[in-house]
């Protein structure tokens, strides 16, 4: 079943809802909102994580989770000069070298306030000595001439901005901006819970589909979600470097293409059943998989949600994505569309009798 149009339109409005990691209810209830269409029932937690429920027709049905993150990279005021210039600190993993010269929304008391991060004209810039810019070397101009302009323009220490960039679909099936990363997992799982909810026969498992918060400083929202919950089974859905763009060692990073179709990580949280009936399922339905590596830790929900409790068998599936954490992320529209396949086959597949821990 194809994405439909509607279904498109959500995920423009989802990405270009500022989301920043610690301040995601805009993009929350707009989640929340969306997927209430098709489930059960939608739930969230003091901090903002937010989970939808398909129940299964089994009683005695496994409980999967389908986890992805709701937040994205931004600043956040750090300082505020006499003369009105706002001095920055990162939120999450932003990358300071690609900061200056950008269009900012600063999520103030009064609303949105428009900012640009300054960037000095080639001209008298002391090109001899140029680095990348530090975080706090990032100056934000909102048109002030004070402090006290910029208190009345709804400004303090402590709020937030995003990079203003919207996103939009571009070229052949290709779909560009920030907050890809993560926003587009939590588009997905909605996805697959209106897909199943259509089924004419409802799976025997219940689905949760958990919009997370604070994943890009540590996975604070996965880990209080799936100690709360407890599923049987967690598949976390997050983007992955696509290495097939210039300059990116295969050898170094491994081989992920954009188009590829969905990358499934092996070793360290991913349990080898688990993983290993993603696999199956994917062959049964023709759906191409990309292969990774972990022989640590995969940066994900997925380290901390594995964990949980007496532990939860887990799985990371990744979409591929192009020029992570800045403001051009590209994801391919048919990549999103497997993925929304492979989830929904793997939730069809689950039956009460399946086990997925060890036996020794």
């Amino acid at each position: 079943m194809p994405i439909s149009a509607p279904a498109k339109n959500f995920l423009l409005e989802l990405l270009n809802t500022p989301s920043p990691t610690g301040f995601e209810i805009g993009g929350q209830r707009k989640w929340a909102t969306y997927v209430g269409q098709f489930a059960d029932q939608v739930e969230n937690d003091a901090y903002g994580t937010a989970w939808a429920t398909l129940s299964g027709s089994d009683k005695k049905g496994k409980r999967i989770m389908f986890e992805a993150h709701a937040d994205e990279i931004g600043y956040m005021v750090k300082h505020i000069n006499d003369d009105g210039f706002i001095y920055v600190d990162r939120v999450g993993g932003s990358d300071a070298a690609t900061g200056r010269g950008r269009r900012v929304d600063i999520m103030g008391d009064h609303g949105i306030v428009r900012g640009i991060i300054g960037n000095i004209a080639i001209h008298i810039r002391d090109k001899e000595n140029e680095k990348v810019p530090q975080p706090h070397e990032l100056v934000v101009d909102i048109g002030v001439s004070s402090a006290k302009e910029v208190l009345k323009a709804g400004i303090r220490v402590g709020h937030v901005m995003v990079y203003s960039d919207a996103a939009e679909f571009m070229g052949h099936n290709k779909l560009m901006g920030r907050a890809i990363d993560n926003r587009i997992g939590g588009f997905i799982i909605a996805e697959v819970i209106d897909r199943l909810s259509q089924k004419k026969k409802r799976q025997a498992s219940t689905v949760i589909a958990v919009n997370a918060v604070q994943e890009e400083i540590g996975g604070n929202g996965a880990a209080m979600v799936a100690h709360r919950l407890v599923p049987d089974i967690a598949i976390v859905l997050d983007v992955t470097h696509a290495t097939d763009s210039p300059g990116v060692s295969k050898e170094k990073h491994g081989k992920v293409k954009l188009g590829g179709g969905p990358s499934l990580t092996h070793g360290s949280a991913n349990h080898p059943l688990v993983v290993k009936r993603l696999m199956e399922v994917a062959e049964k339905q023709g759906i191409p998989l990309q292969h990774e590596s972990s022989s640590r830790f995969t940066g994900t929900d997925t380290d901390v949600i594995f964990k949980q409790q007496g532990g939860i068998p887990s799985a990371l599936v990744s979409l591929p994505l192009r020029y992570m954490h800045s403001v051009v992320e590209m994801a391919d529209m048919q990549d999103v569309q497997q993925v929304i396949d492979l989830l929904v086959a793997f939730a069809e597949s689950v039956r009460a009798s399946d086990h997925f821990g060890v036996r020794l």
